[in-house]
């Protein structure tokens, strides 16, 4: 014990001598009892009442305390007699640095509260967690666990006047748009959030990040409330960040009926414990450089798939909707294979329309399908594309199989009857995965889909209406576990081969098991679509290659008509202009990148195929980078909306979008040297959408003058002291190898250096293949000379070749005792 209070008093002081040296202050009101430091951040713990306040450089930024709601009963740290501080060393998946524990205890009948708080070493961020304790003799249940419950005045600084503070708050999955507005602009005078949200002063320019690191069991939830002040200024009257369960995120967009809703309420038994989720906290100048940390930290964490390219391909949802037939599908798959496979889009995504029934995609709908999908499927993949479909993996129709046979493998409530979702032809339920009979046909389901109808790309839809909690086969499930659950099971019957799509789920959950995610609202023919779309898009860039590969729904660029769904107005036609901007929004992303449009239609129009065409475009998707969303926070109050997407794709070359959402033209300037850009360097500027005409630099700065409405311009820059180059390639290649062995090549590009877009082979025995890793078998002895070309973003290509031998004679003979049983993934 004396050595563990030597050790507590020497990391006090030395951490107090370091809170002077760095200028940091103890907590206001009170002496700290403990302060845990970095580079960037400290968080110190109030010896008075053991809250703690997470500083900067510049000063406090937040002080909260914790909490969690018992019995019913909200109990807060504030309540308890007793506290408890010691400070640690850790080391986790994330790296090494200094932990306080604050255990607040006391209160007769009720369990501990634990406050863990970390800030790493090397990462420029902390993280806190709440643990409820049960000591007591009785079990108890937890609704609630408050990991944010701001105090003092004003709630939040930024060293800047609060009524300047801009505000965005992460939505609970792609569809509503992110709101992102000053305190004077909350809906109702709250804004309303969950997994993460970031506060920023226009004038300081300093912010504030919260984000949820993990998603076990609980939904990280944000509300910040506003008050107004004498002289129409406002100010945040409450900010709390709580592990929740996903109800009242549902209920922001779907109904369920009162008599249905069930409450989370999780039982801790005496001597248990029950964890929040781990929430991230980061703070200072550069809220990009915290959005893109927070990324890094999800990716490690969840070891995220994030190294296939790009799918490129053809959605049929915005071209005919759920109204879409065989023939349709066929026609528009041979003129994608004839058009454009040859420049990288080989996906042929089929969307809702072909299955009989939500829950039941395995029986195909004949009146719109009369051959069935294994036989369209084969004539698809027969003219060389990916096929890939749609799903809503955990929604059961009325019309269902399931819904027919098995109600009780549905999730149902209190009273026992399956939670009903929406739908009024179609009632729609909730598929429970916890039940063994749901696992199971889960597991049919997508292994038909993947085995035999060939699919390898399929999208996993409404899985926000679907997370909902309720009572499930195995006891104390909640929503997003249950969640995770299923795409397990998915993910082991497909393979690792078969790309899966999130669509229509919390963003945080799904990470480690799919491929793609779709990070923005529904597209159609329509510009009002694409200012939907956009803040999604840009508030979720550092997602991409950190979550998943972002999904920002296909673009439409046709003169095709809005086809008139239930609820929508007839829409015009995109004009050139609000085609272009669908592309361009498309392409910052990114990521996937799909066309939306019948694409006969597109032969009529020689300057919208040539958008799809546009080899610019193609190089951003294949650099496979977001563009960085240059006024994310900032964009003027007349922009109405981020409008400024930068990409530096290497040292010579950048690309540089500018959109106008409003409805007249706007002038924009821009100085090269405020994107990054070294100043001093001569530049050349081309207009990318209009035959790279030549755009004024005039004293390091581009002006656009009169952007007309709706509209956007996609400048290039070049920096033309910076000689265009070709990649630096490294390549794994063996000297010599068996006939009939499986031989694997790579080709890795130098980060410094030239990125690389594409990489192609040629073996020597006339065969060829695409990508970076590839393998290849050769039937015949002999020495082969294998070609590399690897094609870089300046345009020139890295070449290399090598002599490969192959030996040995070719094994024609099976050794029967040697035969084994093909097991498929997954299969028990």
């Amino acid at each position: 014990m004396g050595k563990m209070i030597r050790s507590i008093r020497r990391h006090y002081f030395s951490g107090l001598l370091l809170c002077i040296v760095l200028g940091f202050a103890l907590p206001s009101g009170s002496q700290a009892a403990i302060s845990l430091h970095n580079s960037n951040l400290s968080v110190s713990v109030s010896a008075k009442d053991g809250s703690y306040e997470i500083r900067t450089l510049k000063g406090p930024v937040l002080a909260a305390r914790v909490g969690a709601e018992v019995n019913h009963r909200w109990l807060r740290s504030s309540d308890y007699p007793r506290h408890e501080e010691a400070m640690s060393s850790f080391q986790d998946a994330l790296g090494a640095g200094q932990q306080a524990t604050v255990t607040f205890t006391g209160m007769d009948s009720e369990p501990d509260l634990v406050c863990v708080l970390r800030i790493y070493n090397q990462l420029p961020y902390g993280t806190v967690e709440v643990k409820v304790v049960n000591r007591t003799s009785k079990a108890v249940s937890v609704q609630e666990i408050r990991v944010v419950d701001a105090t003092g005045k004003p709630r939040i600084r930024l060293d800047g006047p609060e009524g300047l503070d801009r505000i965005m708050l992460e939505s609970y999955s792609e569809d509503p748009p992110i709101k992102i507005g000053g305190l004077d602009q909350a809906p109702g005078g709250v804004y309303f959030g969950v997994q993460d949200g970031l506060v920023y002063n226009l004038a300081s320019k300093e912010s504030l990040l919260l984000a949820a690191l993990t998603s076990k069991r609980f939904l990280t939830v944000l509300h910040l409330k506003v008050a107004k002040l004498p002289m129409s200024s406002s100010a945040i009257d409450l900010f709390t960040v709580d592990s929740a369960g996903t109800t009242q995120a549902v209920l922001q967009r779907d109904q369920i009926a009162p008599a249905q809703r069930v409450e989370l309420s999780l039982p801790v038994e005496p001597g248990k414990e029950l964890d929040s989720e781990w929430l991230m906290f980061a703070a200072g100048p550069d809220y990009h450089a915290q959005l893109e940390a927070y990324g890094a930290a999800v990716r490690r964490l969840h070891h995220a798939r994030v190294r296939s390219r790009p799918p490129m391909g053809w959605w049929s949802w915005t071209a005919f909707y759920g109204g879409v037939n065989e023939g349709e599908v066929l026609t528009n798959a041979k003129w994608l294979a004839r058009h454009l496979k040859l420049l990288g889009y080989n996906y042929f995504h089929i969307d809702e329309g072909y299955d009989y029934a939500r829950g039941e995609y395995t029986t195909t709908n004949v009146p719109q399908f009369p051959d069935g999908m294994r036989n369209v499927g084969y004539k698809i993949t027969h003219l060389g594309l990916t096929l890939g479909v749609w799903t809503a993996p955990f929604e059961v129709s009325s019309r269902a199989w399931v819904y027919e046979h098995h109600k009780d493998w549905l999730v149902h409530d209190a009273r026992g009857k399956p939670i009903w979702i929406g739908g009024h032809i179609d009632h729609l339920y909730v598929l429970d995965t916890t039940n063994p009979g749901a696992e199971a046909y889960l597991r049919k389901t997508y292994r038909i889909l993947t085995r035999k109808w060939g699919v390898r790309y399929i999208k996993l839809d409404f899985m926000d209406s679907t997370a909902i909690e309720g009572y499930y086969y195995r006891l104390r499930t909640t929503a997003l576990e249950a969640q995770r659950l299923g795409l397990q099971i998915i993910r082991q019957a497909v393979g690792d081969g078969v790309l899966l799509d999130k669509d229509g789920s919390p963003m945080l959950n799904p990470v480690g098991l799919v491929d793609e995610g779709r990070i923005s609202v529904d597209t159609s023919h329509s510009f009002e679509a694409s200012k939907h779309a956009v803040p999604n898009i840009a508030v979720r860039y550092y997602m991409n290659r950190n979550f998943y590969i972002s999904d920002p729904d296909a673009f439409n660029v046709s003169t095709e008509v809005q086809i008139q769904q239930p609820g929508q107005k007839m829409q015009p036609p995109l004009t050139l202009e609000e085609a272009q901007v669908q592309i361009v929004l498309a392409a910052v992303a990114g990521g996937m990148y799909e066309i939306g449009d019948d694409l006969p239609t597109l032969a009529a129009d020689p300057q919208r195929l040539a958008l799809v065409r546009n080899r610019d475009l193609l190089r951003m998707v294949e650099l496979r980078r977001a563009a960085i969303p240059v006024d994310l926070m900032t964009f003027h109050f007349a922009d109405q909306l981020p409008s400024v997407f930068f990409l530096r794709e290497d040292n010579r070359q950048a690309m540089l979008a500018v959109f106008n959402w409003t409805e007249h033209s706007r002038a924009r300037s821009f100085q090269l040297s405020g994107l990054s850009l070294p100043p001093g360097h001569p530049y050349e500027a081309y207009d990318a959408l209009n035959q790279d005409r030549p755009v004024a630099t005039e004293g390091g700065r581009i002006v656009l003058q009169a952007l007309p409405r709706h509209s956007v311009r996609l400048i290039k820059i070049i920096d033309t002291s910076v000689p265009a180059a070709a990649p630096t390639v490294s390549a794994s290649v063996p000297e010599s190898a068996q006939v009939g062995e499986a031989v694997k090549l790579q080709a890795v590009a130098d980060a410094s250096g030239v990125p690389a877009l594409t990489c192609h082979w040629e073996f020597g025995d006339g065969t060829v293949a695409e990508g970076c890793e590839v393998t290849h078998t050769y039937t015949m002895a002999g020495v082969y000379n294998v070609k590399l070309a690897v094609e870089g973003v300046d345009g020139i290509p890295a070449e290399k070749s090598f002599s490969l031998a192959v030996r040995g004679p070719l094994k024609t003979a099976s050794d029967v005792l040697q035969n084994r049983r093909y097991v498929e993934p997954g299969s028990k």
